[in-house]
């Protein structure tokens, strides 16, 4: 298995944080997601990041954008499937994924996701999955995409469908804190 690529998962609403791009929120010295950017990127082959709208607002990270291309704001998996895309133009066999509003995530995560020898496997701690987090074969991204286009959504529904290993993380406090509110935002200050 090469080396994976990473792919920082962005596309989402923000409902409970007002609208807009969470992980451009300042925390610390940087913003949520620079500290995404600063533990995904020394773990992968290459890094792109997947948010919808005018690629132009993220041109400060000099990262490749992606966009769905699933319609309609299809969730989590879509934004899987845009990075399996771009994957595959650049021949990578996997990707790993991240949150653009998770911080603290584990700085070993693709090593640790890598251990399960899955070629697809999500992160888990005793308080359930974070399926975010996960290794994905490009190998599955048309079979993915089928799935969206009929109507899929449920990242779990398709991740047992393929028998998705789990790496588990058992690290002290919450390593997939993630910022959905503006308390979450000053505890993730906090936590800094």
């Amino acid at each position: 298995m090469n080396q994976p690529v990473g792919v920082i998962l962005a596309g989402g609403l923000a409902r409970r944080m007002g609208g807009g791009d969470k992980g451009l929120l300042p925390l610390g010295r940087g913003t949520i997601l620079s500290h995404v950017i600063d533990r995904l990127q020394p773990q992968v082959a290459g890094l792109a990041l997947n948010a919808n709208g005018d690629p132009a607002r993220f041109a400060a990270l000099h990262l490749p954008v992606v966009a769905d291309s699933i319609d309609g704001f299809a969730g989590p998996l879509a934004g899987v499937l845009a990075g399996l895309d771009w994957a595959a133009f650049l021949g990578a066999e996997h990707i790993v994924t991240a949150a653009a509003d998770t911080p603290f995530f584990p700085c070993d995560l693709v090593p640790r996701l890598l251990a399960t020898g899955a070629p697809l496997a999500l992160a888990g701690t005793a308080d359930g999955l974070h399926p975010t987090f996960g290794l994905w074969p490009v190998a599955l991204r048309d079979d993915l995409r089928a799935a969206l286009c009929g109507g899929l959504r449920k990242v779990v529904h398709w991740t047992d469908r393929h028998g998705a290993a789990t790496a588990l993380f058992d690290d002290a406090g919450d390593p997939f804190f993630n910022v959905n509110t503006p308390e979450d935002l000053a505890k993730a200050e906090a936590m800094l």
